[in-house]
């Protein structure tokens, strides 16, 4: 019974596939018939239907990439293409397709990159070689473009081929070769029409009747070719046949009326046949559809010139002003045509008002909030004597400034009004009024906040070094811009379109103990902070090769679902007094730490404790519970559950932090009492025998990242033969210093000899070592 289910379950499973891949053929041939009856929408929803049923086919995805291709969704094209190479990475005709998919988007270094491989795996694919032409082209490597076209004319003569090597000799300023391409082309085939428009093109200024009967060929066998139109257009032009050239663009904008180039063309027409007012509706047919061209307005208000109608010139170009504020010609063709306006009806010309200080915000005048009167100045274009200028009703003096500018000063008393109104008049009863809506802004301080060098919250500045020039790093946090940051008399740099901005300053503190950082918003908001240096660490720098040294002990003890140990509180606490009689500058003691806590401390926090405080010397040392499964070692979180691995702290992850340090840190030492690190962790094992001496400044000077761990057990005793042979050998040493080797030595020995099996110890993997070595420095 159970093997007749079996039987009939496979059966069925088989009939859903093959029902499942017969529909997937089914919607990829309708969508081969849409393909062939030009219904490429239709055809793409076939092909997406045949993807949901086969999703690993490439075929559909190459179909439904042609059809996107048809359609101009290039992107959507582009898509499939590379989702067929993804399942047929050999399909030579998607490279060919994505090459001329990035030609069209503009992308040639990637079309180049995708024909290259092409023509590498197909050296002679007819499709690839004029597609590759086509880059290169583009990329202006005509000399390249001109041996791929050689290797495209042996594969297929094509007359496309021709057009191409026509163009590229053009580029190359070689038309006599040109010629004889385009005309090779057109023996080819007489009805293509792009060689016959280059060739009119290359014919124009020395055999317009030749140009014009290569236009009248294309026309003849296309009478909506408009680009064919456009040549014949030139060439009439080129004879000064304007009614004709005229007449041929205003063919093909009854073709395809949309297009904005075409009324640009006619417009420039007439305007060179001297038909300003049909030339100004061409042109403003074009402004009409394409809004941010400064070229047409200047066009445009050359013909409104021509017909004296300078109102309408100086809008343009004062259009052109705004569209190309640098553009000098505009602003001279402004000049003049303001002149001209002024001269013949200067009773129409209002004066013009402008705020200097202060200088609005959107239309807005910002005050502090806590002032009752602010100083008004500004400036008064006109080309007649002022009449009348009040601010709120008062009467304002005035000085006649240069090219027809005034300027005026006044203190105005804002307590209680919401706005500010300037009313200016000409002799000429021309009237300008402004309102100014007033915003009262904030008025507090900026916060100064020193990011480096490492700053305490009570101001003192800790330095590392005694090298006299320092660079101060910090941010400022207000509510509004700020206008400088000085530091001492130095000028911080700073981005200042930023709010909250950072700051940078390099400062000589040779002869400094302390120094003042000075910030000023743009409301006059100013808040003075002082710093005091602190060089302890440059001092220890000099006496201690090492440089800081930090010591981070973390003790579990208090577990949740593991034994409570009482060996962790006691195997620190005599590391630390074994460590008393050496330079540690800082002992940072974690007790009964979570698994998130673990993990966010040495990934985050430690590592901005040591790069604030410029640690150089690092040793992490771990007592508690620890596992060793698969070759890999795990510290015992407090919270961690019996038997549920993926509880434990990795101590990869820790490995993954301290790589977070390696800018700062140059010696890093993690000892684990706990269990093995694993082979994970470490890698490329010292030998211990080898002990460098306290004098040897080159290996206190190179990188280390050393690992030393117990072995053979896993879980943490309280009495541990690895932690107090450790602390003998360091309260036993009578020299300067003592490096990590010679402490491993006595650990290994006195550990093998009571368990049988030696600890581990060796590089940390991933961490640079350059055979530096940890140093315990006496003080």
């Amino acid at each position: 019974m159970k093997t007749k289910t079996i039987f009939i379950t496979t059966i069925l499973a088989f009939l859903i596939v093959s029902a499942f891949g017969q529909n997937g053929k089914k919607y990829f041939k309708a969508g081969n018939e849409f393909m062939e009856g030009l219904k490429y929408e239709d055809a793409v929803a076939q092909f997406t239907s045949a993807i949901g049923l086969e999703p690993a086919n490439a075929d559909y995805y190459h179909a439904r990439g042609s059809a996107y291709e048809i359609l101009n969704k290039l992107e959507e094209a582009k898509a499939d293409f590379e989702k067929v190479i993804v399942f047929e990475a050999k399909n030579v005709d998607a490279m060919v397709h994505l090459g001329d998919i990035y030609n069209k988007t503009g992308k040639y270094e990637d079309a180049l990159k995708q024909l290259n491989h092409a023509t590498a795996m197909d050296k002679r694919n007819e499709r690839a070689y004029p597609i590759k032409v086509i880059t290169l082209l583009a990329l202006e490597k005509y000399d390249q473009a001109l041996k791929v076209s050689d290797t495209a004319l042996a594969i297929n003569d094509t007359p496309m081929i021709f057009y191409y090597r026509g163009i590229l000799y053009r580029k190359l300023t070689n038309d006599e070769l040109a010629k004889k391409e385009f005309e090779k082309s057109i023996l080819k085939d007489k009805k293509l029409p792009e060689p016959r428009l280059a060739l009119a093109d290359l014919l124009i200024n020395s055999n317009t009747a030749s140009a014009l009967t290569q236009c009248n060929e294309v026309i003849k066998n296309d009478d909506k070719n408009t680009d064919a139109y456009i040549m014949r257009s030139k060439v009439y032009k080129k004879n000064l046949d304007y009614p004709n050239a005229i007449n041929d663009i205003s063919k093909i904008i009854l073709i395809d009326p949309s297009n904005a180039g075409f009324y640009m063309i006619r417009g420039t027409y007439y305007q060179e046949f001297n038909q300003h007012t049909n030339a100004i509706n061409d042109f403003s047919k074009y402004i009409s559809i394409n809004t941010t061209d400064p070229d047409a307005y200047f066009a445009r208000a050359r013909s409104y010139e021509e017909i004296m109608n300078f109102e309408k010139a100086l809008e343009d170009y004062a259009k052109i002003t705004v569209l190309s504020e640098d553009d000098p010609r505009a602003k001279k063709m402004l000049k003049e045509a303001e002149a001209r306006l002024y001269e013949l009806n200067r009773e129409k010309v209002a004066p013009e008002v402008a705020l200097v200080s202060p200088l609005p915000v959107n239309d807005t005048i910002e005050i502090r909030g806590d002032k009752a009167a602010i100083l008004l100045s500004g400036k008064i274009k006109d080309k007649s004597k002022l009449k009348i200028v009040t601010i709120n009703n008062g009467p304002v003096s005035t000085a006649a400034g240069k090219n027809g500018e005034f300027e005026f000063l006044s203190n105005i008393d804002v307590s209680g009004i919401d706005k500010i109104t300037i009313l200016v008049k000409d002799d000429y009863d021309n009237e300008k009024t402004m309102i100014y809506p007033i915003k009262r802004t904030e008025i507090a301080p900026p916060v100064i906040a020193l990011v480096a060098p490492y700053t305490t919250e009570d101001g003192q500045v800790y330095l590392d070094s005694s090298t006299p020039n320092i660079a101060i790093q910090g941010k400022i946090s207000d509510d509004s811009p700020i206008k400088s940051i000085t530091i001492g008399d130095v000028t911080a740099s700073y981005r200042r379109d930023e709010m909250n901005p950072a700051f940078t300053a390099i400062l000589d503190v040779s002869n400094m103990s302390k120094f003042t950082v000075i910030a000023e918003d743009i409301y006059g908001n100013k808040q003075e902070t002082q710093f005091v240096l602190n060089r302890e660490g440059a001092e220890i720098a000099a006496n201690n090769p090492m440089g800081k040294t930090w010591v981070v002990f973390v003790e579990n003890s208090s577990y949740e679902t593991f034994a409570s140990l009482d060996g962790p509180i006691k195997d620190v606490g005599t590391i630390q007094r074994a460590l008393a009689n050496y330079q540690i500058h800082n002992v940072i003691h974690k007790k009964d730490m979570t698994k998130a806590e673990m993990e966010k401390y040495f990934s985050i926090e430690l590592r901005d404790l040591v790069k604030k405080n410029q640690v150089k010397s690092l040793m992490v040392w771990y007592a508690g519970h620890g596992k060793f499964i698969n070759d890999v070692g795990y510290w015992i979180p407090v919270d961690a559950k019996r038997d549920d691995e993926f509880t434990y702290f990795n101590i990869n992850g820790l490995k993954a932090g301290l790589q977070g340090y390696g800018d700062v840190v140059v010696h890093t030492l993690v000892v684990s009492d706990a269990c093995e690190s694993g082979p994970g962790f470490y890698t490329a094992m010292r030998s211990a025998s080898e002990e460098p001496a306290c004098n040897n400044s080159v290996v206190t000077g190179l990188k280390s990242a050393q690992v030393f761990s117990s072995a053979g057990y896993e879980l943490a005793v309280d009495n541990s033969k690895f932690t107090s042979t450790f602390a003998n050998t360091l309260l036993n040493n009578k020299n300067a210093c003592i490096p990590i080797e010679t402490i491993v030595k006595s650990v290994s020995a006195a550990v093998a000899t009571e368990t049988g099996q030696k600890p581990k110890f060796g590089k940390i993997q991933g961490l640079e070592d350059m055979n530096g070595s940890f140093f315990f420095i006496a003080k």
